[in-house]
């Protein structure tokens, strides 16, 4: 696309430097001045003439992403960064934006990644807005999404170890969807544990239970029968083989037995650290 201004002068310098001014175009941009009007003297001093008019004009390419950058950055500006670098790489389905602000990410991030969550949810009302295509949005800060997944990650593995050790429910603290889909997906692929979701908004949280059907590693150890037995009750007052699996987050699901938690080790989620 072409932006262009014109500008006008007693002189044609004059006119070429109005019309730089009121192109406002970036240092690097390669600028091309046009004279429209030449300078006229007036007759006698005192009758006609006319000042010179020149059109200024630089070719950019149009960023389909600008009015998203520029939301983006009056929200870090209200946050109290001034300094930020906000990249975009987007396909025709997502669109991932990136947020380099040096030490002024915790402000940005919030606890637990809510600030940078609110964030990413207004974003993508923004780039949807009045658009055919929906168009999922992610916004990472430096490379808190990844140490994130992978901190979630540990802690589903941790659980689902307990879990199928002990023969016991852990209840995890409450998580947005996509924090909670990393749980199942990981919990997925463990053998003999499985994962629901329990809770509304904002509380809603997940529970790894032991697979119907399956044997607890430590078996006779913790209220559960030797040899596998899963008949009449529990040490916890629980029948046992009563549990219903759920693989999805669903707000349908809910579970079959009151789960017994071991929240205590469920909630050290570790320290983030962002590469500088």
């Amino acid at each position: 696309m072409i932006k262009e201004a014109i500008g006008t002068g007693a002189s044609i310098e004059e006119a070429k430097e109005a019309a730089l001014k009121a192109l406002e175009a970036p240092e690097d941009a390669e600028v091309k001045f046009d004279v429209i009007e030449m300078p006229k003297a007036k007759l006698l001093g005192l009758f006609g003439g006319s000042q010179a008019k020149v059109k200024a004009s630089y070719e950019f390419e149009d960023d389909p992403f600008a009015k998203a950058k520029d939301y983006v950055m009056t929200i870090l500006k209200n946050l109290g960064v001034e300094e930020a670098t906000i990249t975009v790489d987007a396909d025709d389905e997502d669109v991932r934006i990136n947020i380099e602000c040096g030490d002024n990410y915790g402000s940005v991030i919030g606890r637990r990644g809510e600030t940078l969550d609110a964030i990413q949810y207004l974003t993508r009302l923004v780039i949807n807005r009045g658009s055919e295509e929906y168009k999922r949005v992610s916004i990472n800060v430096g490379n808190y999404r990844e140490k994130r997944e992978n901190t979630l990650r540990a802690l589903a593995r941790k659980n689902a170890a307990k879990v199928r050790k002990y023969g016991r429910n852990v209840v995890l603290e409450p998580m947005n969807p996509y924090e909670r889909r990393i749980i199942h997906t990981t919990v997925q692929d463990i053998e003999g544990v499985t994962s629901h979701s329990v809770g509304s908004d904002s509380d809603r949280k997940v529970v790894i239970t032991l697979e119907e059907g399956v044997t607890p590693l430590n078996a006779g150890k913790g209220g559960y029968s030797k040899g596998g037995k899963r008949g009449g009750y529990n040490k916890g007052g629980y029948r046992r083989g009563s549990e219903k699996r759920y693989d999805s987050d669903s707000d349908n699901a809910a579970p079959a037995r009151a789960p017994r938690s071991d929240s205590a080790g469920a909630s050290l989620y570790g320290k983030i650290e962002i590469n500088k």
